[in-house]
């Protein structure tokens, strides 16, 4: 060999981006005057510049080359050491050319790019964006990836939840938003999130998105259906209430003639009846659907009591008087007022209690002390007044305006029973059969029934203490069967509710049910918490 070579340093480091200089030392060894080409080769050649690019030396006589290295901040430069060559060949000796092989360790960076595609959606009860998150560093990069919006509306899915990304490419992460809430009528709502994407050691890096929740009805057709229901409910009335009035001139004068021959009547003794009074009858207890759900109309059936003649029927749900003579007086079946503090002993407050003591570990509305057996004491009472807080806040409910905090009344036994459910509804499908029946059985009960008689409460007695049966014991559950009348349960519920009347138990319902929303918000009780029967001694 008629060369000698050698690098200065042999092994180096340089950061993407910037540079770094080798010294290349040559001496002509041979006994001729030659000059000598310099060529990079290998991975590294693109970012290798060599200053001078040929160099011409004497026999004996020592030169110095800089090589150059600059590799570009970006995925190609991947992290590490690289090997690298220069070839040298020289004019004179062309067959004497030789090789300098040296080490350039590239140092590793990390960066990221992280958007939605779209960064907007809209919809009613779910959005799907996707994130497009990119590596745009030299090195593989793992991240986990969370989700958040103001006001905690929405619940983000982000599947999958971690990443990791080789230097240069991309993942895309499919993301589910759904709304906490429904918006029944009216127009759009916008509602911000943030995605965050999470790696060791460094800050967050957030991206922002906006979704926005559609109403389920625009607000004039509310207005427009509103106003339907309000002129047929009023055509309804009128017609209903229609009476005329027929003067029959001869019957008057006849009751006038009648009146003047008649002698007066004599005043009865103290204390006897008058024999002239009509007598009254036996009262009826009112009837009740096969399922033990409301009657028809909310009200009390009407009938003959016995003894009537034709035309005896008592007033239907009025419980007044009868028209006729020998027609007795009904009780109308009554509204529930809510349980509230003192209230009891009674079944439906024990299952209340039964209920937030079985509650998971980790709620801070959970019945943990002694409580006095199905009585609404300073224990319970806060342990209700907590749940229809937290409940209110997440699923926009009523239970508080429509009970008052810390009273157990329809809205929040019926949002209390939901409680089991979640938002999962395929245990309550049509054919199914299991215990999830019964239990969405006994909230049914509650949402779609204004007035109680003696045999609505037998049914919510039973239905109560078979979901106490539940909470106490995984044996012996009592199963329903998700038949035709369950349905027709479901779908009467639904209309009360102002929800299409599918029959089947889908996501609007349990949105409504969770929300504590029960028929006829509003109506007042009548019966008071003492007419409900205790709980069961040793149960």
């Amino acid at each position: 060999m008629s060369l000698w070579t050698s690098l200065e340093p042999a092994a180096a480091t340089v950061d993407p981006g910037a540079d770094v200089t080798v010294r290349l030392r040559l001496r002509n060894t041979d006994d001729v005057v030659d000059e000598y080409r310099f060529e990079p080769v290998g991975d590294l050649a693109p970012w290798t510049a060599v200053e001078p690019p040929t160099l011409r030396l004497y026999p004996g006589t020592t030169g110095t080359v800089a090589l150059t290295f600059a590799p570009p901040r970006g995925p190609e430069a991947a992290a590490g050491p690289h090997p690298y060559a220069v070839r040298i060949t020289p004019t004179v000796r062309q067959g004497a050319a030789t090789v300098a092989e040296g080490a350039l360790t590239v140092t590793p960076f990390t960066e990221l790019r992280a958007e939605l595609v779209p960064p907007t959606v809209r919809g009613r009860f779910r959005g799907r964006p996707r994130l497009a998150v990119d590596n745009l560093g030299n090195t593989a990069l793992t991240a986990s990836l969370t989700g958040s919006d103001t006001g905690d509306r929405l619940d983000h899915e982000l599947s999958p939840g971690s990443v990791r990304i080789e230097p240069g490419r991309a993942v895309f992460v499919r993301v589910v938003l759904k709304p906490r809430d429904v918006i029944w009528f009216g127009t759009k709502e916008e509602r911000p999130y943030t995605l965050h994407v999470h790696r060791t050691g460094t800050d967050a890096h957030p991206v922002d998105g906006m979704f926005v929740q559609l109403g389920l009805l625009p607000r004039r057709l509310a207005t427009c259906l509103g106003v339907t229901v309000a002129l047929a409910l009023a055509f309804a009335m009128l017609w209903i209430g229609y009476r005329p009035q027929v003067r029959s001139l001869a019957t008057e004068r006849t009751d006038e003639v009648a009146a003047g021959l008649l002698p007066a009547p004599e005043p009865s003794a103290p204390g006897l009846a008058d024999p002239r009074a009509p007598s009254a009858g036996p009262a009826e207890v009112p009837g009740t659907t096969g399922d033990g759900g409301q009657e028809e109309d909310g009200g009390a059936a009407t009938g003959s009591a016995p003894g009537s003649g034709p035309g005896g029927a008592s007033s239907g749900g009025s419980g007044g008087p009868a028209s006729g003579p020998g027609a007795g007086e009904r009780e109308a079946a009554r509204g529930p007022l809510p349980f509230r503090a003192g209230d009891g002993p009674a079944l439906f407050v024990r299952f209340a209690q039964v209920r937030m003591e079985t509650a998971s570990a980790s709620d801070p509305c959970r019945l943990t002390g002694s409580v006095r057996d199905g009585v609404m004491d300073a224990a319970t009472v806060a342990a209700i007044a907590c749940f229809q807080k937290a409940s209110d806040a997440r699923y926009g409910g009523v239970t508080v305006a429509t009970d008052g905090a810390g009273n157990l009344g329809r809205s929040t036994m019926t949002a209390l029973l939901m409680a089991h459910f979640g938002t999962d509804t395929s245990a309550v499908q049509p054919g199914d059969k299991n215990p999830e029946v019964v239990w969405l059985n006994s909230v049914l009960l509650w949402a779609d029934n204004v007035q109680y008689d003696a045999a609505d409460v037998q049914a919510l007695e039973a239905y109560v203490q078979a979901d106490i049966d539940y909470l106490r014991s995984a044996a012996n559950r009592a199963s329903g069967t998700a038949d035709d009348g369950f349905a027709q349960r479901v779908a009467s519920c639904q209309r009360a509710l102002g929800l299409r009347a599918t029959g089947t138990a889908d996501a609007a319902l349990f949105a409504a049910l969770h929300a504590g929303r029960v028929k006829d918000q509003d109506e007042a009780g009548q019966v008071t918490a003492g007419e409900f029967p205790p709980p069961p001694v040793g149960t």
